[in-house]
């Protein structure tokens, strides 16, 4: 069975289950798979979901369907005896042992060959050095000299605090908004190398179907190469509980066409105040200085 053919087959499950329940649980059902993303990982993850999905179901109608027979084909009524002698079969645990071994090793070839292009980064066109801070991330585009803070946006801020008068509904995408974007170009494979100044984070974009952790110490790296003509936002957040503003440390990622990535960062470049690179977190601007500091010859 083809991916289209499992995914037009799930897509039908969920409709019938869906026509079963009520109406106000509709608009539910649609959110119980896991999406498709817009990269090619994505993509090739899901497949393999749905792979393992329908190897499930099999197994799980197999095993049940036996059981359901054996319970009304022998049942009392029909004078069935139960065995009270120990029997043994060398035939049945050899069947028994051999078919999940076979079945395990089918499944383990496509997770095995997913697995391997997941940590695959050969042939990266851009390279991003993220860094997890509480509670923002800094983006730093290597060999471009463009780098930024990314923290949550002021509207966002000023409607989450205790008696700030601002209703959350009334602003848009409620921390799900960023100051700063993250900009990057449709059909290229880009690479994050992710790290983290204070405590572990996680950076997590659902549509990319891409999720690492980012550790103190550590550079841990993913890849994503979003599919020629996605471009659009694409919002994630921290998954990793980093602390008592956990909730407020979203992901924006603008996906535009490669001459608007070539604009913008040429753009960027030309812009020698940076006003961007520090957060409107004031302490945004001490980490900036004391990078300065660090950076500065001494004599």
């Amino acid at each position: 069975m083809t991916s289209q053919a499992r995914t037009a087959l799930t897509t039908a499950a969920f409709a019938i289950l869906g026509s079963l329940a009520p109406p106000t649980a509709h608009a539910e059902w649609g959110n119980l798979n896991m999406p498709v993303g817009v990269t090619e990982l994505s993509k090739e993850i899901h497949s393999l979901h749905m792979t393992i999905f329908w190897w499930c179901v099999a197994i799980g109608v197999f095993v049940f369907g036996w059981m359901i027979w054996s319970l009304v084909a022998f049942r009392k009524s029909q004078g069935a005896k139960p065995d009270t002698a120990m029997t043994h079969s060398t035939k049945a645990e050899i069947i028994w042992t051999v078919i999940p071994v076979v079945i395990l090793v089918i499944m383990a070839i496509p997770a095995a060959r997913t697995l391997i292009a997941i940590e695959d980064t050969r042939n990266t066109e851009i390279s991003i050095k993220v860094t997890g801070y509480q509670w923002k991330w800094h983006y730093d585009y290597l060999g471009e000299d463009v780098k930024f803070f990314s923290s949550l946006a002021r509207a966002s801020d000023e409607a989450r605090q205790l008696g700030s008068g601002v209703n959350p509904e009334s602003v848009a995408n409620y921390l799900r908004d960023v100051d700063n974007l993250l900009v990057v170009p449709e059909d290229t494979k880009v690479r994050l190398l992710l790290t983290a100044q204070d405590v572990i984070h996680a950076w997590w974009v659902p549509a990319f179907g891409m999720k690492k952790d980012a550790i103190p110490g550590n550079v841990n790296e993913l890849w994503f190469k979003v599919e020629k003509g996605k471009t659009g936002l694409y919002r994630g957040q921290c998954a990793e509980l980093c602390g008592r503003d956990h909730g407020f440390m979203p992901i924006v990622v603008k996906v535009v066409t490669k001459d608007e990535y070539r604009a913008w960062l040429a753009s960027r470049k030309s812009d020698v105040s940076t006003p961007s690179d520090t957060s409107t977190d004031p302490s945004a601007g001490a980490v900036a200085t004391v990078a300065a500091l660090s950076a500065a010859p001494r004599g």
